[in-house]
């Protein structure tokens, strides 16, 4: 009988390291590859509430440094207390950051910090860091912003109800995506008392995170120390 008991850790633990053990090469292989777009509709611009909407709701689920980060911030905020400041922080920020895009306003090296937010995630959660509560949701509001900066080129020169949808689109997906991953991690955390066992799984998954952030990272600086061959 005490089997039993533990048989749903067990199957969580195994579903959860064999996700990380299939995604974490295809992750890597997509991270690293410039190709791999961003847009939903082509790279076109949204011009009704539906294409916005769409686009929104794709970018960061077809952005891998996008999709990773919002996965690190719900795991993240699963092992602080009070973790879903932080989600809401990441999320209001990313709003502000593509307002910042919208209205002409430079941010420098945005990519680069983009993928040093993976990286910096993904090692707080493999090293189990208990930073408080207010630091992890200003980490998060400051990625956020450059994060929601980005998202912002996909919908320069769109009208205001594409635009609206567009914004409404991807706030959806990010909060799924964090609160799932967030669902995931207090699963883990709840249904045992050792430590060790509950966090071996999402120790994993901070190291697949900071793989895929260095490889962003590596792709970023490559692109900025070799000319561009036209």
């Amino acid at each position: 009988m005490p089997i039993q008991s533990g048989q749903p850790l067990y199957s969580i633990q195994r579903s959860l390291q064999r996700f990380s053990l299939l995604s974490a090469p295809i992750l890597l292989v997509l991270s690293a590859s410039p190709a791999f777009a961003h847009h939903a509709i082509g790279g076109e611009t949204p011009t009704t509430v539906f294409e916005g909407l769409l686009a929104g709701l794709a970018h960061p689920v077809i952005g891998i440094d996008h999709f990773a980060f919002v996965i690190a911030v719900g795991l993240l905020a699963s092992v602080t207390r009070q973790g879903v400041l932080s989600i809401a922080a990441f999320i209001a920020a990313a709003l502000l950051g593509t307002m910042l895009h919208l209205a002409s306003l430079n941010l420098p090296g945005v990519e680069l910090l983009i993928s040093a937010s993976i990286l910096l995630f993904g090692w707080l959660l493999a090293r189990k860091s208990m930073l408080p509560t207010w630091a992890i949701a200003g980490l998060a509001a400051i990625a956020g912003i450059f994060h929601g900066y980005a998202y912002g080129e996909a919908i320069i020169g769109a009208g205001m109800a594409p635009l609206f949808s567009y914004l409404i689109g991807f706030s959806l997906t990010q909060l799924v995506i964090a609160v799932a991953a967030w669902s995931v991690g207090r699963a883990l955390i709840n249904q045992s008392s050792e430590t060790a066992i509950t966090m071996s799984p999402l120790k994993t998954t901070g190291l697949i995170l900071v793989g895929v952030g260095l490889s962003f990272l590596a792709s970023e600086l490559i692109n900025l120390a070799l000319p561009q061959v036209a």
